[in-house]
């Protein structure tokens, strides 16, 4: 069972509800609100935590944290063929690789 404090977190202000909220990336259905940010995001590790323990005991799949997982560095992207040409021209115009002119305008 991965460590429930690996998850990606992020504790946000919700203006609709008037108070901040405790917010995980691996888990988006989960959430937990709070008057305090330190509170919000005590509460939604708890939460977490109390449903790793209930995956892990019904024997069900438990998410890996992000920050654990393996990424290759290689994703396709479907673009249509104007685009793809706009950028193979402007990649050449700059002496670089398509690859290369992509990652950094992604990168910016």
């Amino acid at each position: 069972m991965s460590d429930v404090t690996h998850y990606t977190y992020r504790v946000i202000w919700s203006a609709d509800d008037g108070e901040f909220v405790g917010q995980v990336a691996e888990f988006p259905s989960l959430s937990w609100l709070s008057e305090s940010q330190t509170e919000a995001l005590s509460g939604i590790v708890h939460l977490v935590a109390d449903v790793v323990a209930d995956l892990a005991e019904s024997g069900e799949r438990i998410p890996v944290p992000f920050g654990e997982r393996h990424y290759s560095g290689e994703f396709k992207v479907r673009i249509p063929p104007e685009l793809h040409r706009r950028l193979a021209i402007r990649a050449a115009e700059e002496h670089v690789s398509l690859n290369r002119l992509v990652s950094a305008r992604l990168a910016s």
